[in-house]
């Protein structure tokens, strides 16, 4: 029978791609190496390149230089998070840092250089820590403009227009409330202008220009539950709806006359493409999720990161010509002798006449099966028929374990209501819905309602100790990847940029200390008594390894059989990739010996 390693990709990929300005080069962040370097292939097919060779670095961004001769990265080092920016030519040995080496957090803009690759721009926190500002740097007279976002608001740069006048920013507030703001290139002494703020508030997020300079594309719920493309015109100022679904728009894409989004139905990816005022029919692709999307003009070609629930996540090009066509290939070896399983869509009823999506993998053995009950991180994220986990959901199913994954309350793709949910309301209404969650699965004939365990990473492992701690089921088993285990030291130790969006999200630690405390599982650690596996990061910027040491003395002081497992050299997630292979096995170890 395959091990875990058997079904473990090839290499993984980070959200992130680059197409070369003559459309013939996909650069990429991939692990193959050990770590996040970066890549290149050829659109046409051919061996990919390795262009950087990092021992503890992760490559976070890309973006080419216009000329086409060289490439800008964001990296991090053992996940601090603390981005540094480099160049490097293509025939370069090693990049060049070309920010100060002062640690802070710099973020490329998605579109980070003017027409003529004179201008970079970048956002940093390194003026104050609270503060994240917009940098334009001259990088032919080494000199920088910078400009400070207003009060609460934390700067997202998108790109300069390209006649070189605007810059356009994302001002965040929260996942769910950002506006667009244009910055006057010409006018060293202008500020920042919001100019979504007469639609009120909501959500409005800039993606890229036009060609021709006359306004900027966004997606925005002006005009419901779901986020819709527009475009924003300088001239007249008016928003005007460019494609609206009865899903969420999830990716937005310009080159010249061409125009390409996606759209997250039900978790899996629509692609729609225009060309001037004319719709551009598009070859088919399997059915999965774009995790990143380019596109060169006229539509060819256009470059996807497609993941799928039997196929790991793999860069593909779509073209009239050639149509679908992988230019990597990550397949496991199990993959030649297992036949992968799809998940079912489960719809579910929970409280207060809500309902939620949920996927179901099902082992292709006879039943009853025990269940792994899956919580997704963010919490404004989306459970989606992707190779999760580096393969662990499916090497379960091979030793018939079956995956149940719901979206609960504060996911995303189910309407900006439903993600709403858990605001200053975390271990409520998405505790409930995991309670129906469990419910159901009992109910269900193909599955054992005595072996039932929880699984979930970051947000997800907090929502798997509140089950644990606070749900009255014989819990089988428990994990928690880098889960929080008390919201007051969480929300006191979060990076210091994201202090106003987690009061919003979570809750001011300061003045919500009562309801957070209520609300951690380390309040309620002593009603634990499943078996329980935790995996930390000792970098972890996000949640303190403090937090899970004193969780596991308490359990351990209690008799409960906890396993902990500490990465001295990662920090929220697995940069690592001999870390990340480790940890997912012993969890399908551990999972295997309690089911």
């Amino acid at each position: 029978m395959p091990g875990y390693r058997d079904f473990v990709p090839r290499q993984g990929f980070q959200p992130t791609l680059a197409l070369s300005p003559d459309a013939s080069t996909v650069a990429y962040a991939s692990n193959a190496g050990g770590h996040f370097d970066l890549w290149t292939v050829a659109v046409g097919g051919g061996e990919p390149q390795q262009l950087t060779r990092s021992v503890d670095q992760a490559v976070r961004q890309i973006a080419w230089a216009p000329d086409g001769k060289s490439l800008v990265f964001a990296a991090d080092r053992e996940g601090d998070e603390q981005y540094r920016l480099y160049r490097i030519g293509l025939d370069d040995e090693g990049p060049i840092e070309i920010s100060s080496r002062r640690d802070c957090q710099r973020i490329l803009a998605t579109s980070p250089f003017d027409a003529d690759g004179r201008f970079l721009v970048y956002a940093a926190n390194d003026r104050d820590a609270t503060v994240q500002d917009v940098l334009v740097r001259d990088l032919a007279e080494e000199s920088e403009r910078r400009i400070e976002p207003p009060a609460g608001v934390v700067f997202e740069p998108v790109g300069i227009s390209p006649d070189g006048r605007w810059l356009l920013a994302g001002g965040f507030l929260s996942n769910s409330q950002v506006d667009a703001y244009l910055i006057d290139l010409q006018d060293a002494a202008a500020e920042p202008v919001c100019v979504t703020a007469e639609h009120g508030d909501g959500f409005f997020e800039p993606a890229p220009w036009a060609a021709d300079s006359s306004g900027f594309y966004l997606r925005t719920d002006l005009w419901g539950e779901y986020t819709s493309a527009a475009f924003y015109r300088l001239d007249t100022r008016a928003l005007e709806p460019v494609a609206r679904h009865d899903w969420d728009v999830e990716h937005i894409d310009v080159a010249g006359d061409t125009l390409v989004w996606s759209v997250n139905e039900d978790g899996r990816s629509a692609l729609h493409a225009r060309h001037g005022r004319n719709s551009v029919q598009l070859p088919s692709m399997p059915p999965g999720v774009i995790a990143a999307l380019a596109i060169a003009p006229a539509a060819e070609p256009v470059v996807v990161l497609l993941d799928t629930a039997t196929r790991p996540a793999e860069i593909a090009a779509l073209g009239s010509a050639e149509g679908f066509r992988y230019l990597t290939d990550a397949r496991p070896p199990a993959l030649r002798v297992f036949e992968p399983v799809e998940p079912e869509p489960v719809v579910y009823p929970a409280s207060a006449g809500r309902t939620v999506h949920a996927l179901l993998y099902r082992p292709r053995s006879p039943g009853p099966h025990p269940v792994l009950l899956s919580v997704h991180g963010g919490p404004e994220a989306q459970e989606r028929p992707m190779y999760l986990r580096s393969g662990l959901y499916q090497h379960l199913l091979s030793r018939g374990i079956a995956v149940f994954a719901p979206n609960i309350a504060g996911s995303t793709g189910y309407g900006a209501a439903h993600q709403k949910l858990i605001y200053r309301d975390w271990g409520g209404p998405d505790l409930d819905d995991l309670d129906h969650a469990t419910r159901y699965l009992q109910a269900d004939p193909g599955i054992d309602d005595d072996r039932i365990a929880v699984m979930g990473g970051s947000y997800g492992g907090f929502a798997a100790l509140s089950c644990l701690a606070r749900l009255p089921y014989r819990w089988a088993a428990g994990v928690s990847l880098c889960g929080p285990t008390n919201l007051v030291t969480l929300a006191r130790a979060c990076p210091p940029t994201w202090k106003n969006f987690v009061a919003t999200v979570l809750g001011d630690p300061e003045t919500h200390a009562d309801y957070l405390t209520q609300r951690s599982p380390i309040t309620y650690a002593d009603a634990i008594t499943a078996p329980l596996f935790v995996l930390q990061g000792a970098r972890d910027p996000r949640v303190p390894r403090a937090e899970a040491d004193q969780f596991v003395a308490r359990l351990r002081e209690h008799g409960v059989n906890v396993r902990y497992d500490v990465f001295e050299d990662e920090g929220h997630g697995f940069t690592n990739r001999e870390n990340e292979l480790r940890a997912y096995e012993e969890i399908a170890q551990f999972l295997c010996s309690h089911f």
